[in-house]
């Protein structure tokens, strides 16, 4: 019996009524003696099903991403854009980027990477991301003048280009071969063919069981120190191994035990014992830390009608969504900023309800103004990510008391995932709300932060499909300010028809902690994900 199972079995019998039904739906985990070489186990926040980076905003998937594939520039911890897969110049004009490829870059199949790759690459992430379509906007066009050159045109100048191509986060703009690169919109890729520093090995792929990758070997990481996701990706391990376990208890009693070597999520409740064991390592690896929101869909009754999306707004209120959902204060901040507490864009504009709690008898008034017929809300409530279990449910309740109907569809989050995308009425597997949670790197300024897009459904909108023409002119302001204090101006402008609109709800930021085994070494702080490369096992 591998400890894991001893563990189970040990959970079973000390903890009647939580831990039984969870062993008994977990897989039953090979022990790490039988792969090859070094392998890291770890829990991750979901289970991953979805595989394509470039068509869902999922965190699971953005994190399976950056094992699989590179990226052409990075940013490090004190936000400067670094080369990672290439070098660039900017002509003095402003107008002309010319990215260079280093030496060595293969894909995991063996052929060379080129610079005809990279530009179908950045025409995929272009069509799909908030601010790659933000660029796109004022790309003229992207060449490909040999196999190592990369050439971006600008119409106009425009200062976010290096930033929009080293964002950290969802989407992000991963590279990959050009036949996979120009899969048609809204498909996904048929291969997980990247140049990263680890290959996905498909045979041993189990949808709610595991995902595995192993080292690449031809791979050649940079020089530099690894800093966040800039610098030397140094891959340590011959394995890493993503184990799915949906219950927080039974995976915390595989963590002690030694059958799993790191968790990205710790339960709050149980930090307190956990910090007590001297075998562990508790500390949180973003520090830009997690807002979480509520999303509208703007194409379904009754979100349709703006009154009484104002309605829903002025229920909501953080603090109930973040006790619940974090419960210690030190781990929450309530928080108005839509684009994040204590960053240059930080602003309070638009936000008193949502940070006192105060809108409820304002919501019940605008609801009957607005003629609301009881039509449900019909909200996606993921069970198995302990950070999107609260939100639901409070926010089902708040409604309620505002006068709303509401029905809460209990499901996972690979479906939520892959339900968000349909447009379809609800009764045809259509929804009227969904809550989530973006790390900080994601919402620093309006063209970054994929919620604040008002294109619309016809128009490469984020899921939700909000439209608003104004909010598109004050998002191209801000894309042309030159100055941080234009900038924040420009923000705050943009964040007052955010909350008048109601494009989405901000329901405060949070932070949560990893705990690893101290057998690993090398665990490093990032913008946004869990890093594999450059830790190092000792083992047993």
């Amino acid at each position: 019996m591998s400890r894991w199972l001893r563990s189970a079995a040990i959970t079973k019998f000390a903890l009647p009524g939580l831990a039984v039904a969870a062993a008994l739906a977990l897989p039953v985990l090979s022990s790490p003696v039988h792969a090859a070489g070094k392998t890291i186990t770890a829990v991750m926040h979901s289970d991953l099903r979805v595989l394509d980076p470039g068509i869902t905003t999922g965190y699971i998937v953005r994190d399976h991403g950056y094992m699989v594939y590179d990226t052409l520039l990075g940013m490090n911890s004190k936000y400067e854009i670094k080369p990672q897969m290439a070098d660039w110049k900017v002509s003095d004009d402003k107008l002309v980027y010319t990215f260079t490829l280093r030496d060595g870059l293969l894909w995991h199949d063996g052929k060379p990477v080129t610079a005809e790759d990279c530009v179908a690459s950045l025409q995929r992430w272009g069509r799909n991301d908030g601010m790659g379509q933000k660029l796109m906007d004022f790309t003229k066009s992207i060449e490909a003048p040999d196999a190592k050159t990369i050439v971006l045109t600008l119409k106009e100048p425009y200062g976010l280009v290096l930033d929009s191509i080293a964002k950290p986060s969802s989407l992000v703009p991963f590279m990959m071969p050009k036949r996979l690169a120009e899969t048609p919109a809204g498909k996904a890729i048929s291969e997980q063919i990247g140049s990263g520093p680890f290959k996905f090995v498909q045979s041993e792929f189990q949808p709610g069981v595991k995902a595995v990758y192993e080292k690449f070997k031809e791979y050649k990481p940079r020089s530099e120190p690894t800093d966040w996701q800039a610098g030397g990706k140094v891959v340590k391990v011959d394995r890493v191994e993503w184990i799915t376990m949906p219950d927080a208890q039974t995976a915390v009693n595989a963590l002690q035990s030694g059958d799993i070597d790191f968790m990205e999520n710790g339960p709050y409740d149980l930090l307190p014992v956990l910090s007590k064991d001297p075998e562990l390592q508790i500390e949180v690896l973003n520090p830009l830390g997690f807002q979480t929101f509520g999303r509208m869909n703007f194409l379904n009754p009754p979100f349709d009608n703006p009154k009484i999306r104002r309605a829903a707004f002025l229920a909501m209120s953080q603090k109930p969504v973040l006790d619940a959902l974090v419960g210690d204060p030190q781990y929450y901040k309530v928080c108005g900023a839509v684009f994040g507490c204590d960053t240059p864009n930080a602003t309070d504009v638009g936000s008193e309800t949502l940070v006192k709690g105060n809108g409820v008898e304002e919501a019940k008034k605008l609801l009957a103004e607005a003629g609301y017929d009881g039509t449900p809300v019909v909200i996606m409530a993921p069970t198995d990510v302990t950070t999107l279990k609260a939100q639901p449910i409070v926010a089902a309740q708040l409604l309620r008391n505002a006068g709303f109907k509401v029905e809460v569809q209990a499901t996972d989050w690979q479906t939520v995932l892959s339900r968000r995308p349909s447009q379809k009425p609800v009764k045809e597997g259509g929804w009227n709300m969904f809550f989530s949670n973006w790390v900080g790197a994601d919402i620093l300024n309006p063209i970054s932060n994929v919620a604040t897009s008002g294109r619309g459904k016809s128009n490469g909108g984020w899921f939700g499909w909000s439209e608003d023409a104004e909010l598109e002119v004050l998002r191209d302001k801000y894309a042309r300010a030159t100055t941080p204090e234009e900038q924040k101006k420009l923000a705050a402008e943009v964040q007052k028809e955010i909350y008048d609109k109601v494009i989405y709800i901000p329901l405060g930021e949070y932070k949560v902690p990893s705990i690893w085994r101290k057998s690993l070494t090398g665990v490093t702080k990032g913008a946004a994900i869990p890093m594999f490369w450059n830790i190092d096992k000792k083992e047993d």
